[in-house]
């Protein structure tokens, strides 16, 4: 069914809208955001993420463990590393789109043409 104003379709699902609530509950932690906003920019590790974050490393640990086991980020060895890097790139988008909207609307033209963030 579509829209009578010529937009998406309103039609959804309930497991859908469960899905997206879930996803942004995880967003909802400051500190989980914020690693998902670094994690946009490039794979880092935990020590990493921790300074820039501002937490320690148990802290970050915890976060990035609850952001992997809701398949937001995923981790892979780089010799005694563990980097961590965003599983969907349509997160990011997500994420950048939130940011550029709050920073102004300048900031959201940005994002739009990919240069958010």
């Amino acid at each position: 069914m579509s829209n009578p104003r010529g937009g998406q379709s309103t039609d959804i699902s309930a497991e859908v809208l469960q899905s997206a609530a879930a996803t942004f509950g995880i967003l909802a932690a400051t500190v989980r955001l914020h690693i998902v906003w670094l994690l946009a920019a490039g794979e880092r590790d935990v020590s990493t993420l921790a300074d820039e974050v501002g937490a320690t490393v148990q802290v970050v640990s915890q976060h990035l463990a609850k952001l992997r086991l809701a398949g937001l980020v995923q981790a892979r060895r780089e010799g005694r590393r563990q980097l961590y890097l965003i599983n969907d790139p349509h997160l990011v988008a997500v994420v950048r789109e939130m940011v550029a909207h709050l920073r102004g609307p300048a900031a959201h033209q940005g994002a739009q043409h990919g240069l958010g963030g």
